[in-house]
Formats: C-alpha cells, structure tokens, sequence
C-alpha cells in the first residue's frame, strides 16, 4: 500500500554551495519537500503544487505516461514503471521500454488520442513545450491528473527525482541516483575553487543547422559553467546574446569556445559554424582555436538533461576548464 503522505513541491532549494558562487547549483543538503498534510480527496492521496503553481492530486500512479523523454528516463531512475512516452524517450535518450508502452507522439505534438487511450492514472508534462501546455484543459476535462515540470539545473532534477522517488518508495534510487551525485558534484566544484590563478574566460554557443547563438545562464551548460567558477563573455558583452558579432569575440579573445549543438545531425551545426564563423581568417588567431580549447559538448552530457549523469557532465566541463585537475588526478 502507498505511504500516506502529501507534500508541496518545492523547486527553489538550498542556497550555493560555495560562497562566491552566485546562482542555482547542486546544493549542500538533498531538494527538500514539505511534510504538511493538506487537505485531500481521499485517505492515500498526494497533493503538490507543479511547476505552473498548479494543485495536483494523485490517488493512483501505477499507469503513468510521459510526455518528455528526459522526465521519462528520471520516472525510470526512481523505480516507476510506463504505460506511454513520446517518441524521444526512445530516439534521443534510448530507453528500453518493452513493447507494451505505447508512443504518444512527439515532444512538440504528442496525442491526446493515444494519451486517453492508455486511460493513465498520471501525466508528466514539460512547462516549456506550447504543444504540451495546450493539453492542460482536455486533460482536466477528461479527469486525468497530470502535473507541469521545469528542469534547468541540477537542483530541478533532484527535486524532481525526491518527488518521484516518495511516490514509488524508493529512497535507495534517490540516494543512488541522487545525492551520491550531489556529493561527487560538490567535490568537483570545491575542487575547481582551490586552484589558483585567473579563471577562465568562454564563449559558450548553441549552435543549429540555420544558426547560432551566444548563450549564458538560459542553459544548463551555462549555469554549469558559473558554479564551475568559468568567466562567461556574455556577462561582459550582454550584445552578444543579441548580435554574435565576430568583432567583439576577437577582441574579448576567450580562453575556451565551447559548443553545444541541437538537431539529430550535429554535422550541420557544425557546417553553419564552419561556414559563418571559422571561414573568417581571424577565427583561426583566437587564442581558444590556436589552443586547441574550441571544442563541441557532447550532447548526451549537456544538451540532453544528464539525470544519472549529472557528475560526469560537472567533471568533463571541469576538466575541460581546468586541465590541471586531470593531471592531479593521474598523480
């Protein structure tokens, strides 16, 4: 029988680990959640509040459909079991389902049909896909409780996998796939903060098939990169975020230009850059491209949300940023 209890959700967690570190990272006590017993329908329900302020009541969760690869994989992680996923959980993040769970679609215009269909006891939605918010008054009209998530940090994914874990009764995933995370994630920033001298300058880009763009702290890697201690360009050069002009780059001269990439075919992001950006005779002078310190992210680890892999994508961009913790750990 499912414990009774019912909780809030809270996704604003525990301030920086480190002082001198401003901005969301992975905290130094697990994602809390409220223990306050609200007022529910029944003797065994769950109630929370979603990423769109939303009440959610749950009685059941044993047919659960994800409409978002990456929320799938994390329902997964904390020992839940589906009935329905959109098309990326499989193309994209290669989740193992079985042939009895059932395709709802893609991210972007996942079917309410196929939805109903699997008469599910809970929905997961993203709160940052307009296909998926759309579905918010059919779903309600059809009584089928369903909820809204936003994952931006690593803190997200651990309030989310401490949800999700209560729910199953998991605590041994949440631990696993959880705070043996956030200990690793902590060692690795407290690592980079003890070295001496200057930090590193990056021009972080998110590069596509049709362009490309400076980004900061709007993506994870960017986020990453400030709790690694990294000197972002566009917190110099906000025009950046508006007008990538090469003019600006040559003269800021970052120390690393990283690259994360989107589409299923990263060669044509890497075309447009080729063509845009590394065809221009000064691109070859920056001290990153001459440094062999130009480098594109793996996607696995920093365009999809990393969940079991949250460590390792802070220890490649660690490594990346500060070669000297490779060496010291091969001493």
């Amino acid at each position: 029988m499912h414990r009774l209890f019912a909780f809030v959700l809270v996704f604003a967690l525990a301030l920086p680990l480190l002082s001198g570190c401003a901005g969301r990272g992975a905290s130094s006590a697990p994602a809390e959640l409220s223990s306050a017993v609200t007022s529910t329908a029944g003797p065994e329900d769950v109630s929370f509040t979603d990423a769109l302020g939303r009440s959610v009541t749950l009685t059941r969760w044993e047919r659960v459909v994800s409409l978002y690869g990456s929320f799938a994989e994390t329902w997964v992680l904390a020992g839940g079991t589906l009935v329905g996923v959109t098309d990326d959980a499989v193309e994209e993040r290669g989740l193992a389902l079985g042939d009895d769970v059932a395709l709802m679609g893609s991210v972007k215009a996942p079917s309410l049909e196929q939805v109903l269909a699997q008469n599910p006891d809970f929905v997961i939605l993203s709160a940052d896909t307009e296909g998926q918010l759309a579905l918010d008054d059919a779903l309600t009209e059809a009584g089928v409780p369903h909820a809204y998530y936003r994952v931006d940090s690593f803190d997200d994914y651990l309030a989310m996998l401490r949800q999700f874990c209560d729910l199953t009764g998991r605590d041994d995933l949440y631990e696993q796939y959880g705070t043996a995370q956030q200990e690793r994630i902590l060692q690795i920033r407290e690592a980079a903060a003890a070295l001496d001298g200057p930090r590193p300058t990056v021009l972080l880009l998110r590069a596509y098939s049709t362009g490309v763009k400076a980004k900061g702290r709007d993506i994870f890697a960017g986020e990453m990169l400030a709790e690694l201690g990294a000197d972002n360009l566009v917190e110099q050069y906000q025009s950046l975020l508006d007008d990538l002009s090469l003019e600006a780059i040559i003269a800021a001269d970052p120390d690393d230009i990283l690259v994360v990439t989107m589409g299923a075919d990263e060669s044509k992001a890497a075309a447009y850059l080729a063509e845009h950006l590394e065809s221009n005779p000064a691109w070859s002078g920056l001290s990153a491209v001459q440094n062999g310190r130009y480098r594109f992210l793996p996607k696995e680890l920093f365009h999809y949300k990393p969940n079991a892999r949250w460590a390792e994508s802070y220890d490649y961009l660690a490594r990346l940023l500060y070669p000297e913790l490779e060496t010291d750990r091969k001493q």
